[in-house]
Parts: C-alpha cells; sequence; structure tokens
C-alpha cells in the first residue's frame, strides 16, 4: 500500500526493510569499515571534534565548510566547487556526524559502492545502503570502537556517562552500544529501537537475534511507550516474550528539532534491550 500511494522519488518501505535485513544479517557490525574509521578517528591530531575533522577535511581533500541558514538540507555537498554545507541549526555533535559522514563518501567511498553492489539488493535498496555505511562509518569514527567499548564496559554501559564523555547524544549512544560485535572484541548484544507516540518504528537493529515486529503487534505495557509520560527519564523493565525469552530494557524520549519559539519539535522514545543473561554487566 504504501509503494502504490507513495511519491515515486521516495524509496519504498520495501527498500527500506531490505537494507534492515542487509544489517541484520550482519549482527549490525561491518568489520572493514569500523576498523577504518577507528584508525583514522584514533589518528586525528585535533581530535574526533568539529576542528579535527574540519581540519582533515581541509588537509586531505581540499574541501571547505559553509553554514546554510536555511538549512533545507542537513548536508550537501559540491563536488565542484569543493564545499560541504551544513544547516546552520545543526549542535556540534550532528555537526562532527555530517562532517565524519562526508569524510566516508570521499575515503572510503569505493569500498562503499562496493558492498552496495555486491549486496545484491534492488537498485533504490542499494542506494539507501550507500547512505547507511556512510552513516556507519561516521559513527565509528566519531566513536572508536576499542575506547568506546573500554569506556563502556568501565561504567557498566552508563549512557549518559558514555554519552557525556564523548561528548554525544543519548541516541547516538545507544545506536554505537547495538554494533558492539568485533569477533575479538564483543560488548553486551544489544537490540536498538526507536518509536513515535503513535508507535510507528523509525529505528530498529539488533546485534543479536530478537523477532521485532514489523506491521503494528507492539505491546502497550512495553516501557518505551510509558516513556513518553515520563519525558527525559530513563525507565527500566524486565520483559517476557511468549517464546519464554527474558530480556533487560532501558528506554528514555528524545527530541529533535530546532528550538526557538514555534519551531516544530519531534519527539521520539529510544530504546536498548539485551538478553536478561547479560544484565549484570549493566548499571541498571
Amino acid at each position: 500500500a504504501g509503494r502504490l500511494s507513495a511519491d515515486e522519488s521516495v524509496p519504498s518501505p520495501a527498500a527500506f526493510e531490505a537494507v534492515r535485513d542487509w544489517f541484520y544479517d550482519r549482527r549490525n557490525y561491518i568489520d572493514d569499515l569500523d576498523r577504518a574509521a577507528e584508525q583514522v578517528g584514533i589518528a586525528l591530531p585535533l581530535g574526533r571534534s568539529v576542528p579535527g575533522l574540519i581540519d582533515r577535511l581541509a588537509g586531505h581533500h581540499g574541501v571547505r565548510i559553509s553554514s546554510d541558514p536555511a538549512g533545507s538540507a542537513l548536508r550537501q555537498y559540491d563536488p565542484d566547487t569543493r564545499i560541504l554545507r551544513l544547516a546552520a541549526h545543526l549542535k556540534p555533535g550532528q555537526r562532527a556526524l555530517q562532517i565524519a559522514t562526508q569524510l566516508a563518501f570521499l575515503e572510503r567511498g569505493e569500498a562503499i559502492d562496493r558492498m552496495a553492489q555486491q549486496s545484491g539488493l534492488p537498485v533504490e535498496a542499494q542506494s539507501l545502503l550507500r547512505i547507511g555505511l556512510a552513516n556507519y562509518f561516521a559513527g565509528a569514527l566519531i566513536l572508536p570502537y576499542t575506547p568506546f567499548l573500554q569506556m563502556a564496559e568501565r561504567c557498566g554501559y552508563d549512557i549518559d556517562l558514555i554519552a557525556s564523555h564523548f561528548d554525544v547524544g543519548f541516541e547516538t549512544t545507544c545506536h554505537r552500544l547495538s554494533t558492539l560485535q568485533r569477533p575479538d572484541a564483543r560488548g553486551v548484544p544489544f537490540f536498538f529501537i526507536r518509536v513515535d507516540r503513535a508507535g510507528n518504528i523509525s529505528k530498529r537493529q539488533s546485534a543479536t537475534d530478537f523477532h521485532f515486529s514489523r506491521i503494528g503487534g507492539s505491546c502497550p505495557l512495553w516501557n518505551i511507550y510509558e516513556a513518553f509520560t515520563r519525558p527525559g527519564q530513563i525507565l527500566r523493565q524486565i520483559a517476557q516474550m511468549p517464546d519464554g525469552g527474558s530480556y533487560l530494557w532501558i528506554a528514555r524520549t528524545v527530541n529533535h528539532g530546532r528550538g526557538g519559539f514555534g519551531a516544530p519539535v519531534k519527539s521520539f522514545a529510544v530504546a536498548l534491550g539485551c538478553d536478561l543473561a547479560h544484565a549484570s554487566r549493566l548499571v541498571y
């Protein structure tokens, strides 16, 4: 139904599902990109903050940054002028991720293209996969695997402490925690999900087997929905599924928007879950 009614320029639900399944089949960990991004991130002389990324962008690729007050797109790159335009309303952490995403296309573009072409996905899904892989590289650059995992283990996977240490947001931290499945250094295998008040799932990924509902069927007793009634608070829950598996879930609301009077703000709830067998490793 979505494909019949949607604008042809908008990727179909089937394309999103295909890309999601591609990452799921790999336990949400892409070794080549993760290790390459870690090397770049650790080697940055000015660190992984915005100045360090701008320095690499200019020094290695001759690309300059320009601020776009209109902010019609978060990131827009002009290869002819070698100017990267970023929306003016982005916070430092968001700017860093957008710059790192552009670095992914400039430094690992051939590898990303090759992965997309060899994926066996339809052309429409391959285009989405390229974006997903670039975003993956960006997250792994800003939050390099080894120091990120060490920090997570040291503080009992306390999301707020990790986010503060690396100067990123709650959602970005949860996203990265769900990718820590390097064969020789595995973190807790998490499931990660983001929903709106209506129950629409806009992000869903897993480092292990968990059967998310694809169309409806989410349980209203799940704490990810209760999070909207207690904004900003971390809620904990032990949930048992029909197959007998028990899981620990941590949920909290996050807001997306430019701010300012009258500006639209989107509220989401994000949640991390893991098998109860791993619960003792978490401060929660």
